[in-house]
């Protein structure tokens, strides 16, 4: 089979529909991207073009046979990495958990937790500041396909170089016979860390209040009106005085006036 071109068209098709979907919006530079994650289910299914395969995938089939979820985890996963912007949790460290009052559960969301090298970043530092303590982290994504790699927490070698060395020794675990070359977060760490599929851009399903929530590097790719729903909608998860964390590249102004800054990228609920 030949390579299939998109054509502008067929982008505004997957364009119009991720953003109703998932509140995404992909500009036109992401044409390329587009192109090429869907490209190989093109060739596996037989479908002559994008316009085809779009219709394929929103049609009565598209759900029932799981090709519309596969789609969705092309065009949605992003890069991690573990320990990413240190600062944030150097911040939960020194700022956060000493003011938690000792013995109430301590609940942390990585709310695009991606492959959960954030989500498991979060439950080594608590591990470490907080030891046998009720804490929990929780981790969520909108990609079935990511957060299946993030139950099993078996990731390559070189991710490892992100870990500072203490942490390494103490809460991963050398891949051997089959996984040689990769390293497992070990099993009492995952105990402490669930995920579940979430789709931001909808009605959220009862998770209880947090004492932090991670937004981190996913609202770049929101327009202002979804990044003002988001929050509004992740607020309510927030318990009083709880903390929302997002990248450092981001920013709230113009979404709400709900929140007080503390530091850049750091804000608190009242």
């Amino acid at each position: 089979m030949e390579p299939v071109t998109i054509s502008e068209k067929e982008f505004g098709l997957f364009r119009d529909w991720l953003y109703q979907h998932v509140g995404i919006l992909l500009t036109k530079n992401k044409m390329p991207l587009v192109s090429g994650r869907l490209a190989k289910r093109l060739r596996h299914h037989g479908v002559p073009s994008y316009g085809d395969y779009f219709r394929f995938i929103t049609g009565p089939d598209g759900e029932a046979n799981g090709e519309l979820q596969v789609a969705i985890d092309l065009l949605t996963t992003n890069e991690t990495q573990f320990f990413r912007e240190p600062r944030h949790f150097d911040f939960l460290r020194e700022r956060v958990l000493p003011e938690h009052p000792p013995g109430r559960r301590f609940r942390v969301w990585s709310a695009a937790s991606s492959s959960g090298e954030e989500a498991y970043t979060l439950a080594m530092t608590l591990a470490d500041e907080l030891g046998d303590a009720p804490w929990e982290v929780f981790g969520s994504d909108i990609s079935s396909r990511v957060l299946a790699a993030a139950r099993r927490g078996l990731y390559p070698m070189q991710r490892a170089q992100q870990i500072p060395l203490a942490c390494l020794r103490r809460y991963c675990l050398k891949g051997v016979g089959r996984h040689q070359g990769a390293f497992l977060i070990d099993p009492a760490l995952r105990k402490r860390v669930s995920f579940q599929q979430v789709n931001l851009n909808a009605s959220l399903p009862k998770l209880g209040e947090f004492d932090v929530i991670f937004l981190r590097n996913v609202m770049i790719y929101f327009n202002q009106e979804t990044k003002r729903e988001v929050v509004h909608r992740l607020m309510e998860y927030l318990r009083s005085g709880g903390y929302l964390i997002i990248g450092h590249s981001e920013s709230l102004n113009g979404i709400t006036d709900r929140l007080q800054t503390v530091v850049p990228s750091v804000y608190r609920k009242p």
